[in-house]
């Protein structure tokens, strides 16, 4: 099939008990945990939806004034609607295909906003705010190496647009990039000044400082973002650990109890707090913080070990054995999914090399079996997906792929594999599926 995927190593990241960055050691520590999903004070799309509707103020397309209209008074649906009429009469008309593309990132429709955005940027590659939806839509459907470019390109064409700059520092900062990420949310929060995404900005710099071991700095960042932003639990919660690194025990126990205060099934927090009570040696107020973090992430590592330690030395030995065995317990499960996973991936590499070798049949039988032995491997159930295709059996075949995309809805490349294999399969073999797909 054109566009198709091949086979692919099966040796993704396992399930990770202390999200996102887990540690080698079985029992992690979540205070390294991020909050890096925290939302802008408008959503992305709606600040670029803003830029665009402003440039529309003056467009002599009757169309466009008229969808203009009708978001104005909050009629989306009919200006998506209309937009979608137009792009289909006219699909080189790159305003239309960037309002239409917008509109529907900000419905979460990101399949179909991506279609139109990058023929946005194909027929205006340089236009910023283009780029920027582009780069914002990818951001928002979770592919942030396909959100990386136009967003680079957007911020080349008009760098003193704050809004990108600050999605790009994001990205770069997932990504690890940290000088690079540095410099354009340094560029943002110069752009921002006291505007409410200013905290946003403040927020993710003082990540970079805590990665260079700067908790000084970091501190300060975070206290600018609260000043802009008091109610940011996330910004509460870091500055807690900024200020335990710093030795301020007193000050952190109170930005914790805010972050608890303004979001109280933050597991996370609840476990800063805890942890922090256990260090000043008060398991008696340590156990409440712990109680609620356990009961918000019941399955982390992290989290029952110092619940149990933190039983015990309040003298709870019965309820700290209890805690312990549940940790035991987890910890052995673990042992065992993590040698079934070595099985399947062992199957599938197997699988693939026969593949290679032309053995079309001796490869399905590999993928079939590691996928019923890790029945949420993402790649393992692609490479069988496509085995199937490949020998005529469509619809087991696209039933197969879809399910992967269902379990990865945010894979571009599985996606256009879908798309592809839709187009070529033979009348009456696409499952009852396929409209809704479309």
């Amino acid at each position: 099939m054109a566009g198709e995927i091949t086979s692919v190593a099966a040796g993704e990241k396992g399930t990770e008990k202390c999200v996102p960055h887990s540690l080698p050691a079985q029992v992690c520590n979540p205070a390294r945990w991020t909050y890096l999903s925290v939302p802008f004070s408008l959503p992305l799309t709606t600040a670029t939806l803003i830029i665009l509707l402003n440039g529309l103020l003056f467009s002599q397309e009757p169309a466009l004034t008229q969808a203009w209209q009708l978001i104005k008074t909050n009629h989306q649906t009919e200006a998506i609607q209309l937009l979608t009429t137009l792009t289909q009469t006219n699909p080189n008309n790159p305003e239309a295909q960037l309002l239409l593309g917008t509109l529907l990132s900000e419905s979460k429709r990101y399949p179909a906003a991506l279609d139109h955005l990058n023929q946005a940027v194909h027929l205006t590659p340089n236009n910023p705010e283009a780029q920027a939806a582009l780069g914002e839509a990818y951001l928002n459907f979770g592919d942030l190496q396909a959100a990386r470019n136009p967003l680079e390109q957007s911020v080349k064409l008009n760098p003193n647009a704050p809004t990108p700059q600050l999605e790009l520092g994001r990205v770069l900062l997932e990504q690890r990039d940290f000088p690079a990420s540095a410099q354009h949310l340094d560029k943002a929060l110069t752009l921002l000044g006291t505007d409410p995404d200013a905290a946003t900005a403040h927020y993710l710099r003082a990540k970079i400082s805590a990665e260079q071991a700067n908790p000084s700095e970091a501190a300060k960042h975070l206290e600018q973002a609260i000043s802009i932003r008091p109610k940011f639990p996330e910004a509460w919660s870091d500055l807690g650990e900024a200020r335990k690194l710093l030795g301020n025990h007193p000050a952190a126990i109170a930005a914790f109890q805010k972050a608890i205060h303004l979001a109280p099934d933050d597991s996370v927090a609840q476990y800063r707090l805890g942890e922090e009570y256990l260090t000043q040696h008060q398991p008696h107020l340590a156990v409440e913080p712990l109680r609620h973090a356990h009961k918000f992430a019941p399955q982390d590592h992290s989290i029952l070990n110092a619940y149990q330690k933190a039983l015990r030395q309040d003298g709870q030995d019965q309820e700290a054995d209890v805690v312990k065995q549940q940790l035991a317990a987890l910890l052995k499960q673990d042992e065992l999914d993590s040698e079934i996973d070595m099985k399947a991936v062992k199957l599938n590499n197997e699988g693939a090399k026969l593949q290679s070798a032309g053995d079309l049949r001796g490869a399905l039988d590999k993928y079939a079996a590691a996928a019923r032995l890790s029945p949420k491997s993402v790649p393992i159930h692609v490479n069988y997906a496509v085995a199937m295709l490949r020998l005529g059996q469509w619809t087991e075949g696209l039933n197969e792929l879809h399910q992967s995309l269902l379990m990865d809805p945010s894979n571009i490349k599985i996606r256009a594999a879908l798309r592809d294999a839709l187009a070529q399969a033979p009348a009456g073999t696409a499952p009852p599926w396929e409209s809704e797909f479309k």
